[in-house]
């Protein structure tokens, strides 16, 4: 099951103090932005660092509020954080002191309705989606990096949510360990029909995993364009999807929207200066 994701005319304004006088002024991180993402689809959203990628998924799972505008999952107008949203941050948040299987466990204790046998059955066919069936009884510290996203991942799709919201999950991995998880995680997709909306600030990642990408603009942050991505995802093994003509074009035309946003931002930095 997974649901529709409406951002409508969504803006947010902090509250800051100055750098120069330490008076408290406006910080505005979104602006007029508006995005729709399908139910069951796959959508990545790239841009300048400080645009406000982050503060979509936060208001996206109810963690904080717009200040102006709308944010609505599967027609509910969005206010706090609910079981049917499911995130997945940078850092592995996983609990020391349990194990991975136990990490899993806890996710769906704190949902509850489930024996303690059917959370650990649950726990284990997450577990072996995510491809760590032997990996049960350890624990955090023995596992790799990108063991532990496995776990994380793992546990917030084993209470099966309707979306599923990654904060660049995999930005601290080395490139071969993120290039195998982001081949897993569209398996995932595919085969769990999850709502996934993916931040990132890498370009291939961005192509690689995307039905649709969405580019943003400098600070305050809107949607830029999006782009639909046609790949074939269901080519061979052996056809490496990132060497293809196709991948090569998207990721051009996403990689001069992003130098356009930078180079206005420079410049109205300049103006303002001026």
């Amino acid at each position: 099951m997974s649901s529709r994701i409406e951002l409508a005319g969504v803006g947010q304004v902090f509250q800051v103090r100055s750098d120069t006088d330490k008076q408290i002024e406006e910080f505005v991180a979104l602006e007029g932005l508006d995005l729709t993402v399908e139910p069951g689809e796959l959508v990545t959203i790239v841009g300048p660092s400080g645009c406000g990628k982050s503060t979509v998924l936060d208001l996206v799972s109810g963690l904080t509020r717009p200040s102006s505008g709308q944010v609505v999952v599967d027609g509910k107008v969005v206010t706090e954080p609910g079981l049917d949203r499911g995130v997945v941050f940078q850092q592995y948040t996983l609990l020391p002191w349990r194990t991975a299987l136990g990490n899993v466990e806890f996710a769906l204790e704190a949902k509850g309705g489930l024996s303690r046998a059917e959370r650990t059955r649950v726990a284990r066919e997450f577990l072996d989606l995510v491809g760590l069936p032997d990996f049960e009884n350890r624990y955090p510290h023995e596992l790799s990096g990108g063991m532990k996203q496995r776990v994380a991942i793992a546990r917030s799709l084993s209470y099966q949510p309707e979306v599923l919201l990654m904060d660049e999950p995999f930005g601290a991995l080395d490139a071969q360990t993120r290039e195998r998880l982001q081949e897993e995680l569209v398996q995932i997709w595919k085969r769990t029909g999850t709502t996934i909306v993916f931040i990132t600030h890498d370009i291939d990642e961005a192509v690689f995993l995307g039905q649709r990408v969405a580019v943003m603009s400098a600070r305050p942050g809107r949607i830029r364009e999006v782009i639909t991505i046609d790949l074939d995802r269901d080519a061979p093994d052996d056809v490496d999807i990132r060497s293809t003509p196709e991948f090569a074009h998207y990721r051009h035309e996403i990689w001069t929207l992003l130098r356009q946003v930078n180079r206005r931002a420079q410049l109205n930095e300049v103006n303002q200066v001026a």
